[in-house]
């Protein structure tokens, strides 16, 4: 039985932002973002018994290919992220909070919510100009004890690195199935994903005898023409197949884990493009990036945060559960509190995980 929320369900407010830090991005995203925020029924009811009362604020980073106007659309057969929130205050198992849904989707499908010279600032976005452009338009509880974030898969990332880098923005975090243990998550799809790009070698491939001429961009990660015509291609069609998809993710990540201004496209691959050799020193960047490496790094940041979340379902097609029950572990090693949970699902369609998210952040924020 899908759960509607009974009475007032609160407002969606949709603005635009002018973004300083976007513009000029590497990838000619717009700068100028439409921002939605959700306003409980409380909002608007407090003017007349608690003037001025002011409400913590969850901010919601949604996952890879998302946005978060996508949260705020209709869904069928279920609750979108404002409607599960008037739910659940309506029930009372949490009390009343805003919920801000940005806009962080780019040309190579998403972000991880870091700054990267390839993508763009999307770290300072959120932290500079989002977080004090909501709090100067709307009555928040303006002060990082009232204020956390959460999402899930790339959103889920973004929220634990924040609560490690950002605490000064963040008081608490909550994290769905978000990407850990990259070595398990990221290296097994690199087959595909170089299978993908041959596609869009010069020349093509010709059957018969072959020699492999040795190439020190390949070497090095760097691309060779192929990434460039790959995503030309995909600009070029509105329907991706699934192997398509997953390659722009994966160059999505190493735009994120493994930047660099001299090379082509502006990063570098863990990969080379020709032989499928390992790439060492490339891939210690991206090792550099996992949460699961960065614990004792950002061990007193954790500890600061007013609660940390984690839950992944035990078969994510990803094998991110994994990740997660390492990155338990090590919090717990370091004696950082946190709660983490498993559930029998996969990696899809869990939204209805934060009817245990939400309330545990506004219990943290309140």
């Amino acid at each position: 039985m899908i759960k509607r929320p009974k009475g007032n369900s609160g407002t969606v407010v949709l603005l635009e932002h002018d973004s300083r830090i976007l513009r000029d991005n590497p990838l000619g995203d717009p700068h100028l973002r439409k921002l939605a925020v959700w306003l409980p029924p409380q909002y608007d009811a407090s003017g007349r018994s608690s003037p001025g009362r002011r409400f913590p604020v969850l901010y919601d980073l949604v996952g890879f290919t998302g946005s978060g106007l996508a949260h705020v659309a209709w869904k069928p057969f279920g609750d979108n992220v404002p409607e599960r929130a008037a739910r659940l205050i309506f029930e009372k198992k949490m009390g009343p909070a805003i919920l801000v849904f940005p806009d962080c989707f780019t040309a190579l499908g998403g972000n991880q919510y870091v700054n990267s010279s390839a993508i763009g600032d999307y770290a300072d976005y959120l932290t500079k100009e989002i977080v004090p452009f909501v709090d100067r338009e709307f009555r928040t509880l303006a002060s990082r004890e009232h204020r956390g974030c959460f999402g899930k898969s790339s959103g889920g990332y973004g929220a634990i690195l924040h609560g490690m880098k950002y605490p000064k923005t963040w008081g608490a975090i909550a994290n769905h199935s978000g990407d850990a243990y990259f070595d398990f998550v990221y290296w097994h799809d690199w087959p595909n994903t170089l299978n993908e790009l041959a596609k869009h070698r010069r020349p093509k491939l010709r059957a018969g005898r072959k020699v492999l001429v040795r190439d020190r961009n390949l070497e090095s990660g760097r691309d060779d023409g192929r990434i460039a015509r790959f995503l030309k291609s995909i600009y070029s069609k509105e329907k991706l197949s699934q192997s398509e998809g997953h390659a722009i993710m994966n160059l999505c990540m190493a735009a994120t884990y493994d930047p660099d201004p001299r090379a082509p496209n502006g990063f570098r691959v863990p990969f080379n493009l020709e032989s499928g050799e390992s790439l060492p020193e490339r891939w210690r960047n991206w090792r550099r990036h996992d949460p699961i490496n960065l614990v004792s790094r950002y061990r007193e940041n954790l500890k600061s945060l007013r609660g940390i979340y984690i839950d992944c379902g035990w078969k994510d097609q990803y094998h991110i559960h994994y990740g997660t029950r390492l990155l338990s572990a090590r919090l717990s090693a370091a004696r950082i509190g946190h709660r983490y949970e498993e559930f029998d699902d996969n990696h899809s369609d869990i939204d209805y995980r934060m009817d245990a998210s939400l309330p545990f952040l506004y219990r943290a924020l309140r």
